[in-house]
């Protein structure tokens, strides 16, 4: 491996990204071992990671509490989630721009306090603290999830595969922790406070990523996220990859959103309901820690894609047609194939952009884009799960999403020329 002052190899996938590569101008692994910098720098990357999720993942097993206390209607309910994915939508493009002004790592540091105030801020009130503390922890995901990809090609520039298989699988990791907790907090201290316990990872986060985000830093040209974008958003690979991302989160955040809920209707007491979120997160884990390695050597992601979307598909039909049959075995092909998905998705954007700055614009328009599509998910489905009176309608509807995310995900999938 090559030290962080001289020529890259090239990252496993390279011949994907439609670019040339530049020299990395940041600290990758080191020869040898690695020291207590690197060990730091890795702890706080990945304990970061943790909090990309539980702030919204946590919600959906409170939410029949929440509508319940604050005398909610479904759809009313799945806009708790709606908010804060909106603003992952809208305000993904603040992060390239706080990057530039004050670098990836401060950026970072300063989504995760952000994180903490929002969770807390909706805990402590009534409706409009509720829905205002959801977009105040949204905007700090937003900015956490487009500065990750860029994090990872800043600090770890010859293991993109395996960074982003780490990181991924940490999201999802305290997705599935929220899921499982969430509930045995709530009968013992309430929603409120159950809600709010999140801010306590996020300052445990923010305590150790600190040093690495205060330690003095040059301008870094290429971890600030000043990119173009006319010029990105002429390259039709940046529509597939947009577009990508906003189905197979779609896909995701409609199950986040009302898993527990359905399977609660379907007789599955609350706890349980609660477990098999959490179950389904945590098979993610595995996905997340192998396909983004293996991916990332292939010059074409298409078949790891279609594995992924199928696996997704099994997942909804189980649910609709056998719900509390085996509910287990839906669980984690359900995981399996939402967690590929994710991963590719961030994969792709990482390996589709040759710096930084490329990664980091590029993951902030995608994200963007993609999350607004995903915020209509929980609306919509509790919109027509009113309407309908059952789960029939909503989750054929999910099934069909599936079908245009496998659609899209083969386009962004595929190898690509430079103008493309």
């Amino acid at each position: 491996m090559t030290s962080s002052t001289s020529e890259p190899e090239p990252e496993p996938g390279s011949p994907a990204t439609g670019a040339p590569r530049e020299p990395a101008t940041v600290t990758g692994t080191a020869p040898g071992g690695l020291g207590r910098g690197q060990v730091l720098l890795i702890a706080g990357f990945v304990l970061a990671s943790l909090n990309l999720r539980p702030a919204l993942a946590g919600m959906s097993p409170l939410l029949s509490e929440i509508m319940d206390d604050l005398s909610l209607s479904p759809a009313a309910g799945g806009a708790i989630t709606t908010v804060m994915v909106v603003c992952l939508g809208l305000l993904a493009p603040v992060a390239p721009a706080l990057a530039t002004r004050l670098g990836l790592d401060r950026t970072l540091l300063i989504g995760l306090l952000i994180l903490a105030a929002g969770v807390v801020l909706r805990g402590v009130g009534g409706l409009v603290a509720l829905y205002a503390g959801s977009a105040v922890a949204g905007t700090a995901i937003a900015i956490m999830n487009v500065v990750m990809p860029g994090v990872v090609k800043q600090h770890f520039p010859h293991r993109v595969g395996l960074f982003t298989g780490i990181y991924v699988s940490g999201l999802v990791t305290g997705a599935a922790t929220a899921s499982a907790i969430m509930v045995p907090i709530e009968e013992g201290y309430g929603w409120r406070a159950a809600a709010g316990s999140v801010a306590v990872l996020a300052l445990a986060a923010a305590a150790l990523w600190a040093p690495q985000a205060l330690r003095r830093h040059r301008r870094d040209r290429d971890g600030g996220g000043h990119r173009p974008y006319a010029m990105l958003l002429r390259r039709r690979v940046t529509w597939y990859v947009m577009a990508f991302m906003g189905f197979q989160s779609l896909t995701f955040y409609i199950m986040l959103a009302w898993l527990p809920t359905i399977f609660r209707d379907a007789g599955l007491p609350a706890d349980q309901a609660g477990y098999l979120l959490a179950l389904t997160n945590l098979a993610q884990i595995a996905a997340t820690l192998t396909v983004p390695v293996h991916a990332g050597r292939a010059r074409s992601q298409v078949p790891h894609i279609v594995v992924a979307a199928l696996l997704t598909v099994a997942g909804y039909l189980g649910v609709l047609i056998a719900p509390v049959t085996l509910p287990w075995l839906w669980m984690i092909v359900l995981g399996v194939g939402q967690g590929a998905s994710i991963a590719l998705a961030l994969l792709i954007i990482a390996l589709r952009a040759p710096d930084p700055a490329s990664v980091t614009a590029l993951s902030a328009v995608a994200q963007s884009s993609g999350y607004l599509l995903a915020a209509l998910g929980p609306f919509l489905i509790g919109l027509l799960h009113q309407l309908s009176g059952g789960w029939t309608l909503p989750l054929v509807t999910g099934l069909l999403v599936c079908g245009v995310q496998l659609g899209f995900g083969v386009l962004a999938g595929r190898p690509v020329p430079a103008e493309a």
